[in-house]
Formats: C-alpha cells, structure tokens, sequence
C-alpha cells in the first residue's frame, strides 16, 4: 500500500521560509511523478510543483515559479519542497501526491488533481502579513 507522510508545514511571515518534506512508502514501481498540490478556503485544490524520479525533471506552477524548488531523494522515496519568498497567498493545506509510473509530462499532472492517484494527508501553511 502506498502511503504519503507530509511534514514541515507552520506559521511565517510574509517574506520567510519554509520546508515541507513527504516521505513515500510502499512504492511498487520504480518509476513516477510525485509532489505537491494545495488548497486555500474556498478553493479547488491546484498543481504547486512536481518532479519525475525517472529523470529528475521538475515542473512549476507560474505562481510559485522562482520561489519554490522540488527536490527529492529517491533511495529514500522522499520529496521536498523548499518554499522561500513566500506571501500571504501562499497560504493553504499543501499535499504530497504521486501517480505510478508516471508516463506523463508534469504540466500534465499540475493541471489537474485528479491525475494524481494517491494522497497523503495535508500539512498547513500559514503565510501572515
């Protein structure tokens, strides 16, 4: 079974850093597209960033593009998410998602959730201004 432990979420203020790390167990393929998604209140949930463990190939939402960077450590079937400069629309529950074998490009999987097929459990980030 697959699962998807997200950490490192909290409070910070507008400007600062936070680190968000999921840690996978339980892959079956060696293979996939995994990162991270999130949901502020009130809205659909939305492609942040993701990165290929074939390749190394990662991809960014326009609003994050130059602030985050993914990165991810395959012998441990970990990803990370290093968010600097964030605002306060940054704001929200961010996931860790992945889809085996991950075929597709990472726009493909950004512009909608539900190519993603398994979630781990949100962590929040709260941006104050």
């Amino acid at each position: 079974e697959v699962q998807l432990q997200a950490s490192g979420g909290g409070l910070v203020q507008a400007g600062g850093s936070l680190r968000l790390s999921c840690a996978g167990s339980g892959f079956t393929y060696p293979d996939y597209v995994i990162g991270w998604f999130r949901q502020a209140p009130g809205k659909e949930r939305e492609g942040v960033s993701v990165i290929s463990s074939s390749d190394g190939s990662s991809y960014y939402a326009d609003s994050v593009r130059g602030r985050f960077t993914i990165s991810s450590d395959n012998a441990k079937n970990t990803v990370y998410l290093q968010m600097d400069s964030l605002k306060p629309e940054d704001t929200a529950v961010y996931y860790c998602a992945a889809d085996f074998p991950g075929y597709y490009s990472g726009t493909y999987y950004l512009g909608d959730p539900a190519h993603m097929d398994y979630w781990g459990k949100g962590t929040q980030v709260t941006v104050s201004s």
